[in-house]
């Protein structure tokens, strides 16, 4: 017997599941949300760079579209990126109902160009970008009649007549409808290669291999992201990545001899891709304990702009005895996301009837490979969408 039953029950807390559970809160329907640890622990709070959204003069949804497929080596799902860019203005507009503020000057958003993108499109909170959409949307669960079972991991998902039931932690939940919002695989992998990530210790993937496991069809799985500037040295910034923003600003990627050697704005993996290189060729450089890497140029950013879009990364080196705008700061790519994931349809909706997925854990939208900004805005764009359906459903 179950101990509680919903309309929509939500795995995970991170921007997708609460963007969903939200979502589906408002459309009128009962909804839970089961999370692995707590409500705050998440990779999407940890997000730095910021959120794409086509606001520019110069700039449409259909031109967004168009640097996705691009950056994707055209292998993303036309019609689930055509939805990611033209409901983005909308998604910024609902995040800033919710309280989140964006970064202003000029009296509009202050945009960064970001990997990939032939516009300034990046719209900033600081660099705690993510941090600040999941503190937003938090509140708006906490704040609500959404029921909360934290500390509670997914371990049994399987079909009712009615729907679904899962057993979360100590919790026997009953759903009509599921939305799996639980990340990806980075930290694991990661773990298995003996490699650094910048992942939360509870992306493990195991939701995935349930739904695998239940009949759901998988696309991409193979492809996980490298966040090409992970940070090398000092210790405290192993395995944190550094703002791709800081490439808008200015700074450029140097090997060992001071020479640019890529586009320090291409799309993610061209630029990993390009550091491994060099450092196969011997053209990196070592860090105090060893580690391969090269130089990023910060000190070309002009101060104001990394005052206003990058204190926290300052703040971090600092702490660590660098000043990153008086010194080249030591970078190699990361385990960072899993581009691929679980097959979704324009509702979010799985292979599977009544299963949903957004977010990490979800398929099609990056293609093979992600630009960045659209993390953020995929949560909940398809988040929102997700909780929609589900509550309709």
């Amino acid at each position: 017997m179950a101990d509680s039953s919903f309309d929509v029950l939500v795995i995970g807390s991170g921007a997708s599941g609460l963007a969903a559970a939200v979502s589906a809160q408002r459309a009128g329907a009962r909804v839970a949300v089961a999370t692995k640890g707590a409500l705050q622990s998440c990779n999407s709070a940890k997000a730095q760079g910021g959120i794409q959204a086509a606001f520019g003069e110069d700039d449409s949804p259909e031109q967004h579209a168009e640097d996705v497929w691009k950056s994707s080596h055209e292998t993303a799902d036309r019609e689930l990126v055509e939805i990611l860019t033209s409901e983005a203005p909308s998604a910024i507009h609902w995040l800033e109902e919710l309280g989140v503020e964006f970064t202003r000057e000029n009296g509009g958003y202050r945009v960064a160009r970001c990997g990939g993108a032939s516009r300034k499109r990046l719209l900033q909170v600081g660099d705690r970008t993510g941090h600040a959409i999941t503190t937003a949307l938090r509140e708006a669960v906490e704040g609500s009649d959404i029921h909360t079972f934290p500390k509670s991991p997914l371990a049994e998902l399987a079909r009712t007549e009615n729907g679904w039931r899962a057993r979360c932690g100590d919790h026997t939940i009953d759903a009509t409808t599921v939305v799996l919002a639980a990340g990806g695989r980075c930290y694991r992998v990661a773990e298995e290669r003996g490699e650094l990530s910048t992942n939360h210790p509870g992306a493990t993937g195991e939701v995935t291999q349930m739904a695998v496991d239940l009949g759901a069809e998988l696309r991409d799985f193979d492809a996980l992201q490298y966040h090409p500037n992970g940070g090398a040295w000092p210790p405290n910034m192993q395995g944190y990545s550094i703002p791709e923003t800081t490439r808008a600003y200015g700074a450029v990627l140097l090997n060992a001899e001071g020479e640019e050697f890529t586009d320090s704005l291409g799309p993610r993996d061209a630029v990993s891709q390009a550091i491994f290189e060099q450092v196969e060729q011997g053209k990196g450089v070592e860090t105090p304990d060893g580690r391969p890497a090269v130089y990023l140029d910060t000190t070309r950013i002009p101060e104001d702009d990394a005052n206003v879009s990058l204190p926290y990364m300052l703040r971090r080196y600092r702490a660590g005895g660098i000043d990153p705008l008086e010194e080249r700061i030591l970078t190699y790519p990361v385990l960072h996301y899993q581009n691929g994931g679980l097959v979704i349809d324009t509702d979010a909706q799985t292979t599977l009837e009544g299963l949903y997925a957004c977010g990490e854990i979800a398929g099609g939208t990056h293609g093979r490979n992600r630009m960045m900004g659209n993390s953020l805005l995929e949560c909940c764009v398809f988040g929102r969408r997700a909780g929609k359906a589900a509550a309709r459903a």
